[in-house]
Parts: C-alpha cells; structure tokens; sequence
C-alpha cells in the first residue's frame, strides 16, 4: 500500500522545500501542481535520489486539472512507491481531493497519510 501525503498552501518552492525534508532518497515520488519560482529543490533531489517527480499544470486538481492528476496518479501507482506526496496550491480543494482519493479505485491502493501545511 502507498501512503499519499498531501502538501498544500505557500508558494511552490514552500511546498517543494517541505517535501524535500521528508522525502525518503528512495522510494518516493512526487507530483507537484505548477512550477517552481525558479530552480526547483525537487529536480536537484531526483537527480541525486530515486525520487520521481512529476509536474501537472496549475489549475483546479479536483475540477479541470482532475484527470491530468488521475493519469499522473495512476502511472506512478503501477510503479508502487512507498510514497507519493502530491503538492497542491489551493488547501480550499482538499475534501474534494480526499473524496477522489479515497473512492474504490484507490482504497486498496493508498492510504491517506498525514498532511503538510505550507501556508504557515
């Protein structure tokens, strides 16, 4: 089972930090909505580490962007990671995020883990 962390609020490179300094160098991956302000914390890590990281376009994860996130999501599952941390922007679509993730497809799949705050 992959335990998914959801990482939410700030600025990107809040979120990217944040991720940073919990990922494990093995077994992770990471899906992030938008870009960095910048060089990426997260693209230095996957380059020294088996982190996976991948970028979705920002937007609404759980309205428009909602099937870009499932194919990420679901690509990254037929790999089985311990972890899949995925950063968002907006906190105001997390129970919609948490619905999706906890429907039949993904129940015997991941588990929901404790979330990172980065707005404070």
């Amino acid at each position: 089972m992959t335990r998914m962390t959801l990482v939410y609020g700030g600025s990107p490179n809040d979120r990217e930090k944040a991720i940073a300094s919990v990922a494990p160098n093995t077994g992770a991956s990471v899906i992030m909505e938008g870009l960095p302000d910048g060089t990426g914390v997260l693209e230095a890590l996957a380059a020294t580490s088996q982190l996976q990281l991948q970028r979705i376009a920002p937007g609404c994860p759980c309205c428009h962007g909602n099937l870009t996130v499932r194919v990420t999501l679901n690509r990254m599952l037929r790999q089985a990671p311990q972890t899949i941390y995925l950063g968002i922007a907006d906190a105001s679509h997390l129970p919609a995020i948490r619905e999706f993730l906890q429907e039949d497809q993904y129940q015997q799949r991941l588990s929901l883990g404790t979330e990172i705050d980065c707005s404070q």
